[in-house]
C-alpha cells in the first residue's frame, strides 16, 4: 500500500512502465473488454444468418484489440502533454473541418471524409476529444470566482459553434449533438449562473420550429415528424417510416423478462430490424437476453462511467478535471441517445451505442476518451500551471 502511494504521488516521467501500468485501474478495463465482449457475441447472432456480414463479428474485436493498444498509448502519454497539446490539436482539427467543406469525400448522402493520402478520414470525430481538451484547457487558465458571468462563457461557447456549424452542415446531426451536450456539460461546470443556463434553454426550444422549418434537410424532417407522430398516438406507416422503431419495439417486447436465449431471438435471426447490427443493437440484447440482459448491459456503462468521473475528482488540476468530465459526457451521450431512440423517445438520428454496435470510428473515439481519462488517473496528484507541471 505504501508502494502504490509511493508510485502514484511520482512525476509521470520518473516512473517506469512497469509501475505506472500498475497504477492503471485494471478494473475499469477489464469493464471496458467486457463490453466489447458482449458487443461481438450480439453481432455474432445479428449477423449468423447473412452470409455478407457474417465477418462483421471478427472485424469489430480486432479493431477492439487495435482501439485498446491505442488507449494504453494515450493513457502513457503526460497530462502536461495534453494540455500543451489542447490548442494545436482543436486548431488543426478545425482545419480538417475546413478542408472537408472545400475537398470532402461525399459518401451515402453526405460529406464527411477527408481525403489524406491514400485514406480518408472523418475529421468530425477527432473534434470531439480536440473539443474536450481545448474546452478543458480554456477553464484550466481561465476559471474564477466571476465564472457565473455570461462573457467569460463566450469563448467556450465560440469553440463550440464553429464546429458544430460546419459538421452540421455536412450534415451529421448525430456528431452535432454530441459537441454541444459534451461542450454544454463543461460549460455548466464552468459555473454558468442558473438564470443563464435557463434563458439558453428558453432561447434553444424557441428557436425549435425555425431550425426545422429553414434548416434541417427534407429527410430529417422526415424523421421528426414520424418521432412525433408515434409519441402524439398518431397512425404512422409501420412499412415505411415507422418500420425500424415499430420493429425494435416488437424485439424488445418478446424479450420479455429473461429473453429468448442466445441466437435465439425472431427478429435478429431474421433479419427484420435495419441496421440491427449497427445503431440498433441493443434490440438483439434486449431480445435475447431480456429487460435483465439489456438493464445489466446499461449497468455495467453505468458504473464505467461514474468510475471515469471519481478519476475526474481526484484529479489536482483543473485540466484533469475538465478532461475526465469531458470525455465522459462524451461516452455518456452515445449511450443515452442511442438507447432513447431504440425505445422511440428520440427521432433516429444514427448513434451508435459505444463499443457494442459495429463500426470502428465510435469505438476508436470511445477508447481515446478513456485513454484521456486514465492519464488523468496517472497524472491525478500533479499541479498544473497554464503550460504545464508546476
Amino acid at each position: 500500500m505504501a508502494r502504490a502511494a509511493r508510485a502514484s504521488s511520482m512525476r509521470f516521467e520518473d516512473r517506469t512502465l512497469a509501475s505506472t501500468l500498475g497504477q492503471l485501474p485494471w478494473g475499469l478495463i477489464l469493464m471496458l473488454v467486457s463490453v466489447a465482449c458482449i458487443g461481438t457475441a450480439a453481432l455474432y447472432s445479428s449477423t449468423y444468418t447473412n452470409p455478407a456480414e457474417s465477418a462483421l463479428p471478427l472485424r469489430h474485436a480486432i479493431r477492439f484489440a487495435v482501439a485498446l493498444v491505442l488507449m494504453f498509448l494515450i493513457a502513457l502519454v503526460p497530462i502536461k502533454v495534453w494540455l500543451q497539446a489542447a490548442w494545436p490539436a482543436y486548431l488543426v482539427t478545425l482545419a480538417m473541418l475546413v478542408g472537408v467543406e472545400l475537398f470532402g469525400v461525399t459518401g451515402g448522402g453526405a460529406t464527411r471524409w477527408l481525403p489524406l493520402g491514400p485514406i480518408n478520414v472523418q475529421p468530425s470525430e477527432f473534434m470531439k476529444l480536440a473539443l474536450t481538451l481545448a474546452l478543458a484547457r480554456y477553464y484550466h487558465n481561465n476559471l474564477t470566482h466571476q465564472s457565473g458571468r455570461f462573457f467569460i462563457h463566450l469563448p467556450p461557447l465560440l469553440l463550440i459553434l464553429v464546429p458544430a456549424a460546419l459538421i452540421f452542415k455536412q450534415p451529421d446531426f448525430g456528431t452535432t449533438l454530441a459537441l454541444f451536450a459534451s461542450g454544454g456539460v463543461l460549460i455548466y461546470l464552468g459555473g454558468l449562473y442558473y438564470r443563464i443556463i435557463f434563458g439558453v434553454v428558453a432561447a434553444g426550444l424557441a428557436s425549435a420550429w425555425p431550425i426545422y422549418a429553414f434548416v434541417l434537410e427534407e429527410y430529417q424532417r422526415k424523421r421528426v415528424d414520424t418521432f412525433l407522430a408515434q409519441l402524439t398516438g398518431q397512425a404512422v406507416n409501420t412499412l415505411d417510416d415507422g418500420y425500424q422503431i415499430e420493429q425494435a419495439k416488437i424485439a424488445i417486447g418478446s424479450g420479455g423478462w429473461q429473453g429468448r436465449g442466445f441466437m435465439e431471438g425472431i427478429q435478429a435471426q431474421l433479419d427484420y430490424i435495419p441496421e440491427q447490427h449497427t445503431d440498433f443493437i441493443l434490440t438483439v440484447i434486449a431480445e435475447e437476453f431480456g429487460f435483465l440482459g439489456a438493464t445489466g448491459l446499461l449497468l455495467l456503462w453505468a458504473i464505467i462511467l461514474i468510475w471515469g468521473l471519481v478519476i475526474a475528482r481526484s484529479s489536482a488540476s483543473l485540466f484533469g478535471r475538465f478532461a475526465a468530465v469531458g470525455c465522459v459526457a462524451t461516452v455518456a451521450f452515445f449511450i443515452l441517445f442511442n438507447v432513447a431512440m431504440v425505445l422511440g423517445l428520440v427521432p433516429v438520428v444514427g448513434v451508435p451505442l459505444p463499443l457494442v454496435s459495429y463500426g470502428g470510428t465510435v469505438m476508436f473515439t470511445t477508447m481515446a476518451c478513456f485513454g484521456i481519462i486514465l492519464s488523468v488517473h496517472l497524472g491525478r496528484d500533479e499541479r498544473l500551471s497554464s503550460q504545464g507541471v508546476i
